[in-house]
């Protein structure tokens, strides 16, 4: 099989798809792999390196959409994108179909298969191509949080640790999931008052007992958030519906409820976003103020450290892209259970259901087409 990467476009993404070691272990299995020049600079890997891991170098993105079977990437393909995807081909990437209904149209139109990273699903209902790129955001949340509480960048003036004879950053944490997980232990870490907050109570009597004593656990409904939110220096949105758009947790009026200067930092901005006043924002132009409330909702956080991302993703998705590349993905599907779930959308037709419902369309399941 021909795999492309082509280099990211979203704005401030400097990641990419494969490290050079993920090159290596596709060609060892006798596949093609074509980089765009240049894709991986912004992480710290140079043409000169792919090329001594066996890949083919090409000039330009239209090259490698043109020549591949598989396109893979990082971010989900944006407009300029759209029409250099072919009909049948493979694009295996993030998607979060379920916040853009300009791009699930684009999708369907151009009657590809795509398999989306945040949806591949395992057994235990884990998702292990979500996994390390939310611990990356769920790391970097706190420190951005952090960040914009300083009154320079427009927040209360709070140090998350405070110093002795103070009180430490009140930090709640809404969700108890890999980036809620990742989110507080940081913010613990810097010495903060953390709150972490989730609708299972299972799940909280596990985080109770391996958290650090200065993280409580609280259940998540309405009039506990409510209650928490007023006292709260920082707020880190963390939900999760794989596939799904995000539910609002924290709503406009809330707001009125926080003190001036708070900062929000919603990580679940890919899939909508779980405060009411949330929009996506870029790494460029990060934050807005809605209320006196900061907001950070950059979309692709792990974008800032590239690096670290880069190599996390190739380790968890080029398993994954091996079985694609040498069964083809109608077998790897038919074999592969968590591949299925990863099906989101099938030349035109929408495979996931948590898509379909997102917009109100039709759902076939991928057993129609792939027995």
């Amino acid at each position: 099989m021909i795999i492309g990467v082509p280099k990211e476009i979203k704005s401030n993404e400097n990641r990419v798809a494969l490290a050079p070691s993920g090159v290596e272990a596709l060609k060892q299995h006798g596949h093609t792999v074509l980089i765009e020049t240049n894709a991986g600079k912004g992480s710290g890997f140079s043409d000169d390196s792919y090329v001594a891991a066996g890949a083919e170098i090409v000039a330009t993105a239209k090259e490698v959409f043109d020549r591949a079977d598989m396109i893979m990437k990082v971010k989900e393909p944006i407009a300029q994108e759209y029409g250099l995807i072919r009909e049948n081909q493979i694009v295996f990437t993030y998607f979060h179909y379920a916040a853009s209904r300009e791009l699930t149209d684009a999708m369907l139109q151009s009657k590809s298969i795509t398999i989306a990273y945040e949806t591949v699903q395992r057994k235990d209902g884990s998702l292990p191509l979500l996994i390390p790129m939310s611990e990356v955001a769920g790391r970097m949340a706190p420190q951005e949080g952090a960040k914009y509480l300083e009154r320079t960048m427009g927040g209360r003036g709070v140090l998350l640790g405070g110093i002795p004879g103070t009180q430490p950053a009140n930090v709640l944490v809404l969700g108890g999931g890999i980036v809620g997980t990742n989110s507080a232990k940081i913010a613990a870490g810097f010495g903060a008052r953390v709150t972490i907050f989730d609708s299972n109570l299972y799940r909280l009597r596990y985080l109770d007992d391996v958290m650090p004593k200065n993280i409580t656990t609280m259940m998540s409904n309405p009039y506990n958030i409510r209650e928490a939110i007023r006292t709260a220096d920082l707020v880190i949105g963390a939900v999760l519906i794989p596939g799904a758009k995000a539910p609002y947790l924290v709503t406009r009026e809330m707001l009125g409820e926080m003190r001036e200067g708070s900062v929000l930092v919603d990580v679940s901005i890919d899939q909508g976003g779980c405060f009411e006043t949330s929009k996506a924002t870029t790494h460029a132009d990060p934050i807005y103020t809605v209320d006196g409330i900061v907001h950070y909702c950059v979309a692709n956080m792990p974008g800032a450290v590239p690096f670290t991302s880069t190599i996390g993703l190739t380790n968890a998705t080029l398993p994954y892209a091996i079985q694609i590349a040498n069964l083809g993905y109608e077998e790897a599907i038919r074999s592969n259970e968590e591949l299925r779930y990863g099906l989101n959308t099938y030349k035109g037709h929408i495979t996931y259901r948590g898509v379909a419902e997102a917009f109100d369309m039709e759902y076939v399941d991928s057993y129609d087409f792939i027995k």
